[in-house]
């Protein structure tokens, strides 16, 4: 595999991801509704000339309800992170276009209260949500996705609690 393409050749969807903290150090974790356990935070396609900030913001409104002006930019990862699918999903989502993802992923301090965290969008991808601790969200991320959580929680680990 190289930086372009992934299984079968496929290349990598460009995505934006949102590791949205609380004044406590917690992490935003949102347990997904077509894979009840699963947890993940924020993350979505970067479209068109967007962005990953744009991406990611436009990920945090359409996941979380969470207003752009609730958020603070702390840090960005500083390369491209990369995931390959399961053999068993490949071809699978995504129209079988893809083969994984190459992520950037932005560290945002939430300044608002709980209540303006809001799940249930018009296209919502999670049933619940809460605050976690870093290892916790860790240990009930989906297996395929837990490496690219380490490497983007270990770039921001002196931020978070």
């Amino acid at each position: 595999m190289d930086n372009c393409t992934g299984p079968g050749g496929l290349p990598y969807r460009p995505c934006a991801g949102v590791v949205l903290m609380n004044r406590d150090g917690l992490v935003f974790a949102g347990s997904r509704i077509d894979m009840p356990g699963a947890w993940q935070m924020p993350q979505g396609g970067i479209d068109g000339d967007e962005t990953p900030c744009e991406a990611a913001l436009r990920e945090l409104v359409e996941e979380t309800g969470v207003s752009p002006h609730l958020v603070e930019v702390v840090d960005e990862t500083p390369d491209w992170v990369f995931y390959d699918l399961p053999p068993e999903l490949l071809g699978r989502i995504w129209n079988g276009r893809f083969g994984g993802q190459r992520q950037k992923w932005l560290l945002l301090r939430f300044m608002g209260q709980d209540s303006d965290i809001r799940i249930h969008t018009e296209h919502p991808e999670f049933d619940r949500w809460q605050w976690m601790q870093a290892d916790a969200l860790l240990d009930n991320i989906v297996p395929f996705k837990r490496h690219v959580y380490a490497e983007v929680l270990g770039a921001f680990r002196d931020h978070l609690a």
